[in-house]
């Protein structure tokens, strides 16, 4: 048994005693939520399937995506022709009301020590609950948009959708985080001499080195043709910058390949940006956000490549989503 599974029963055991009012809560903010198609008993039914995932999430630190709440959840989504990014914003709800309500606890709630690893819990519990959702939808028939057929790895609307609450998650409680994004270098030039076969080898070598690298809770994505992207929940600046720095440097030295018609060996290297976001208000969009973030790195290759740009959001000044030609 680990050292915080005692505070993790505890905590499933006080929302569980909270149930009807964490839902409520939720119900009362849920027609802004743009979920306003379903009528109160689906949004209740909804609801409390969010709060029952939330609640194992929390009691056992990690969902299964295979569980039966977790294919009712899609069954209902399916049913009601919910998108992911509205399931998503649901799930927000609740972890916002599950956390509204447990910081009147006397024992954990926000005045108390263990307040900070109490909210990191259901926090996380809360991500557990999205990425579940996300594989839970992505094996369905007809559901390969979630997923890249290529490396597996959520698709770019994922990774918005993931984004857009995590702008919402950081608005409200004042905590950082970041986005990285990554190309491969020359990518154009590496399927022309060796082949397109070799260029998808290349791209998914990078998918299972840069899922490896990151925390589970850390959005990983291919959001272009030669690009990924990863969003860092909760993270410090320099904690993303040093993290960008030390995966561009493991891509150069891990990922030489050899052309076995040719035997050359072929070296890759990818350009690195680095979007942090120390806080943000209501003016900020995903969409900009992953824009600012294909700027950077338009920055880092006409800068010499193999290199990172970091930029700093900033709230004063949100910039008019555009589309910009991409260096290869």
């Amino acid at each position: 048994m680990t050292n915080d599974a005692q505070p993790r029963e505890q905590l499933a055991r006080i929302l569980e005693q909270r149930i009807e009012i964490v839902i409520n809560d939720a119900l009362g903010v849920f027609p802004f939520a743009g979920i306003e198609t379903l009528d109160t008993e689906r949004s209740t039914t909804l609801g409390a399937l969010l709060l029952h995932l939330l609640i194992s999430a929390t009691r056992d630190g990690e969902l299964d995506s295979r569980s039966g709440r977790v294919a009712d959840l899609q069954r209902i989504a399916s049913e009601n022709g919910l998108s992911i990014s509205q399931l998503y914003s649901f799930a927000y709800l609740i972890e916002r009301s599950a956390l509204d309500e447990l910081a009147l606890d006397e024992s954990f709630g926000a005045t108390s020590e263990p307040w900070p690893a109490v909210a990191q819990m259901v926090r996380r519990a809360s991500f557990d609950v999205l990425a579940a959702i996300a594989d839970r939808i992505s094996r369905a028939p007809g559901a390969h948009a979630l997923r890249d057929s290529l490396t597996t790895l959520h698709t770019r609307g994922v990774l918005l959708a993931a984004l857009e609450k995590e702008i919402q998650r950081s608005e409200r409680l004042h905590h950082p985080f970041a986005l990285i994004a990554l190309d491969v270098d020359h990518l154009t030039d590496i399927n022309r001499l060796h082949g397109y076969g070799f260029g998808d080898r290349v791209l998914e070598r990078i998918g299972i080195l840069v899922t490896n690298y990151f925390r589970e809770q850390d959005w990983v994505s291919r959001h272009d043709e030669d690009g990924f992207a990863v969003l860092l929940p909760e993270t410090q600046p320099s904690d993303a910058e040093r993290l960008a720095d030390r995966l561009r440097i493991t891509v150069q030295e891990r990922l030489a390949l050899r052309d076995h018609v040719t035997e050359q060996q072929v070296d890759v290297t990818v350009s690195v940006a680095v979007l942090v976001a120390e806080s943000v208000d209501a003016s900020v969009r995903a969409d900009q956000m992953l824009q600012e973030a294909e700027d950077a790195l338009n920055r880092a290759k006409e800068g010499g490549r193999n290199r990172v740009e970091r930029v700093t959001l900033d709230v004063a000044k949100p910039r008019p989503v555009r589309r910009q030609t991409k260096i290869g």
